[in-house]
């Protein structure tokens, strides 16, 4: 049973409702992409209700961007451990899978309506005036703020044992493939590859 399990009861209707409310509120923010949303969501699934570990974050993370699919698939991971902490987690029986899969609905769901929706809307109307000026500047003034979450994302996941100490070969990694990413065309999935073999031999 997971360090969270051990500290976590199982959630209320009303605790569900405020997670895909906080998520739906995400949905909206999530601008180049739902994993600029990620320092939000470690500050309220585990530092504010520690209904995820550091572990359990960083590994669904790591998983999704490994995994072939979108990314957003970081978010179903999420909602499936909370799930399946707050059930007593994976020893606890058939109840703890149907909690998890409680927590993927409702995480990924909350995640996908709301920004699908008013994409939908304003990419309809942006079209009809993609020449007027405001609807340029207003595009060429969101990408600071994407370069800027997805630093933010890069930081969480840099320090994900939580001990500056001990984070050093997380920050080489970091910095090494922030440089090799700007400098090269080597593809992603390698950099992945890599950052997964140094982790399973216990170096990052």
């Amino acid at each position: 049973m997971s360090a969270a399990a051990n500290t976590l009861g199982s959630l209320t209707a009303a605790d569900w409702l405020a997670v895909f409310a906080h998520f739906s509120s995400l949905s909206l923010l999530a601008i180049g992409g739902a994993i600029t949303t990620a320092p939000d969501m470690h500050r309220y699934l585990v530092t504010q209700h520690g209904w995820l570990t550091e572990g359990q974050f960083a590994a669904s993370i790591a998983l999704a961007q490994a995994a072939p699919g979108p990314n957003i698939l970081f978010v179903a991971l999420m909602g499936w451990h909370v799930g399946l902490n707050s059930a007593g987690g994976p020893a606890a029986g058939p109840g703890a899978w149907v909690s998890g899969l409680l927590g993927v609905g409702v995480c990924l769901g909350a995640m996908l309506l709301p920004s699908s929706l008013l994409t939908y809307g304003v990419a309809r109307w942006l079209h009809e005036r993609r020449a007027w000026w405001p609807v340029r500047a207003f595009r060429q003034g969101l990408a600071p703020a994407v370069v800027a979450l997805l630093f933010a994302s890069g930081w969480l996941m840099a320090r994900a044992s939580g001990d500056w100490r001990h984070d050093g070969g997380l920050w080489a990694l970091t910095a090494a493939s922030a440089l090799i990413v700007w400098r090269t065309r080597v593809h992603l999935l390698w950099l992945l590859g890599a950052g997964a073999l140094l982790g399973a031999l216990g170096w990052v």
